[in-house]
């Protein structure tokens, strides 16, 4: 029980990873805030036959009001927030294109939500974090930055984007108590993403990992519990590989 009494809130957290981040710090004890456009009732349910308590808030992270109450909402059920996992991303749904066939508006509604929503988010969890003298912002960037993906600039360049966040972030905040880290996962099965992905390029990223098995949302969760407990306490500004050794950082 690591996180026992804890506040984290998991944006994106209905479904794939997000539902598995939830799912496993609601088994660590934590009181879980699960934010997403789609309908997080199924989720607030699980978590609540573990025992544990959940809120569901309808938020769209590249949404400034959105982000402001999923804040406000935490805070008048729970009276504190933790944990912030900014976990929220468009991917499933993006088609891979060439630099000239990608759209404007394709480029700007990946960066609206993979970066713009960090940023919001961020903001409206710092003045209870600060207030309390601690808090965690755990971001989720992708193994995409570390070996450069062709075909898939809008993505790859947004979890750029979230490693450097993540660096400045962390060199801000430290003098508040408050911990920036980032997890970057490799290709992992789970909702769409299995329906969207040929399967001979699944064969081709497990063969080209140490560890040759697909990866599954459970990979991340241990990740994530350890960042959001006390044992990170003294990390600030990272960004750990969770790949089964695809790239190495």
């Amino acid at each position: 029980m690591r996180l026992k009494d804890r506040v984290v809130i998991v944006t994106g957290g209905a479904q794939g990873i997000g539902r598995a981040y939830g799912l496993g710090v609601a088994r660590e004890g934590a009181r879980v805030v699960i934010a997403d456009i789609l309908d997080t009732t199924p989720v607030v349910k699980e978590i609540e036959a573990l025992g544990a308590q959940a809120l569901g808030v309808e938020c769209d992270v590249s949404r400034e009001a959105d982000t402001q109450r999923l804040a406000t909402e935490a805070l008048a059920r729970f009276g504190r927030i933790d944990v912030l996992g900014n976990n929220a991303a468009v991917y499933s749904v993006l088609t891979r294109r060439p630099l000239m066939e990608l759209t404007v508006d394709e480029w700007d509604r990946v960066m609206a939500v993979n970066l713009r929503g960090l940023f919001l988010c961020a903001r409206a969890v710092f003045p209870a974090m600060k207030a309390q003298g601690k808090g965690k912002i755990i971001n989720i960037a992708s193994s995409t930055f570390f070996k450069g993906v062709p075909n898939f600039l809008h993505y790859a360049t947004s979890k750029g984007g979230v490693v450097g966040f993540t660096r400045s972030l962390a060199r801000e905040l430290g003098d508040c108590g408050i911990r920036v880290n980032a997890i970057a996962p490799g290709f992992t099965e789970s909702g769409e993403n299995v329906k969207n992905i040929p399967a001979e390029r699944v064969r081709a990223t497990v063969e080209a990992r140490m560890l040759k098995r697909v990866e599954v949302p459970d990979d991340l969760v241990g990740t994530f519990v350890f960042l959001a407990s006390d044992d990170s306490d003294f990390m600030t500004g990272q960004t750990l590989l969770v790949d089964g050794g695809g790239n190495v950082h």
